[in-house]
């Protein structure tokens, strides 16, 4: 994730767009990464669903130019890594 957003960083791109990471009430993790103005602007990725139990899960999906994550509280890193797998095969 680290490294996909230093490269999207040219100067005006972190000025306008970005990832985002904000917590849930339910609880969980809910992560936003805007793709406009990236090679994966308009690359797709199916809502995906995870569902192991009420605390562990992982869904992800693409919609409005944006990669959404959201998770259960100790699944951050899956579902970081789940990112990061797609935009992989994708760049």
């Amino acid at each position: 994730m680290q490294s996909w957003y230093a490269a999207q960083c040219d100067g005006g791109w972190e000025h306008g767009w970005g990832v985002r990471i904000e917590t849930l009430d339910n609880p969980g993790w809910l992560v936003e990464i805007d793709l406009r103005e990236t090679a994966l602007a308009d690359q797709e990725h199916p809502r995906q669903k995870i569902d192991r139990s009420e605390h562990d899960w992982v869904h992800g999906w693409t919609a409005g130019q944006r990669f959404h994550l959201a998770c259960g509280p100790g699944n951050l890193t899956e579902a970081l890594t789940l990112f990061r797998a797609w935009a992989s095969t994708r760049a």
